[in-house]
């Protein structure tokens, strides 16, 4: 009778410790019939993925910092086309840039959000930025403010190779040293557009 009843109880035990190994094993599963297999699966195959689009590195984080002040400052030279440029091509390619890089803007800032990080402020132009390839100085924005007609066509395509040939060769070092999938991405975009754009502008100055 002792003896049948210490059968019970480890009987109910086995079948509770079932229950919990059926109910961990069914987890996540809709119909239950992956089983272990599917979790497996799963971890192995998303591993690979994680890794590329979710892990990012100082490299991602100084880029995004870097090209949004770096765009916004290119779409307020951008602004200034259609009220001073006299060329159309000037216009359109002005109308492109901005076209372009304010949608980049948006999604650098939504990474950085994203990370933990701080989006650089509206208007923060500290000395430091200058040193970031091809920025304009406070002195530049205001000539090519009060500059009109064809002059103003030169001097928004001479800064903006100049300012454009900075942002490539920041792109190019997120290529190399950036680990976050979506940003080396955007990265080989910006060589690809900016850099047609730099050959198209030496063309109208009549260097290409």
């Amino acid at each position: 009778m002792i003896r049948k009843r210490s059968l019970m109880r480890r009987t109910a035990a086995a079948g509770a410790a079932a229950l919990v190994l059926a109910a961990c094993g069914g987890n996540g599963d809709d119909d239950g019939s992956a089983g272990h297999g599917g979790h497996a699966a799963t971890a192995s195959s998303s591993a690979p993925a994680s890794a590329s689009q979710g892990q990012h590195n100082a490299a991602d984080v100084a880029f995004a910092k870097g090209m949004i002040p770096h765009h916004r400052q290119a779409v307020e030279m951008a602004d200034l086309a259609p009220d001073r440029a006299q060329s159309a091509e000037v216009k359109k390619l002005a109308a492109d840039i901005k076209k372009a890089q304010d949608p980049e803007i948006k999604t650098l800032s939504g990474w950085l959000t994203s990370w933990g990080e701080d989006v650089p402020a509206e208007g923060a132009m500290d000395h430091s930025m200058h040193d970031m390839g091809g920025m304009m100085t406070a002195e530049e924005m205001t000539e090519l403010e009060n500059a009109s007609g064809k002059a103003f066509d030169t001097a928004f395509m001479e800064m903006m190779i100049k300012h454009h040939e900075g942002a490539v060769d920041m792109a190019k070092t997120e290529q190399a040293d950036g680990a976050y999938g979506p940003a080396k991405k955007m990265a080989g975009e910006i060589i690809d557009s900016q850099s047609a754009e730099i050959e198209q502008m030496n063309q109208l100055l009549g260097k290409g």
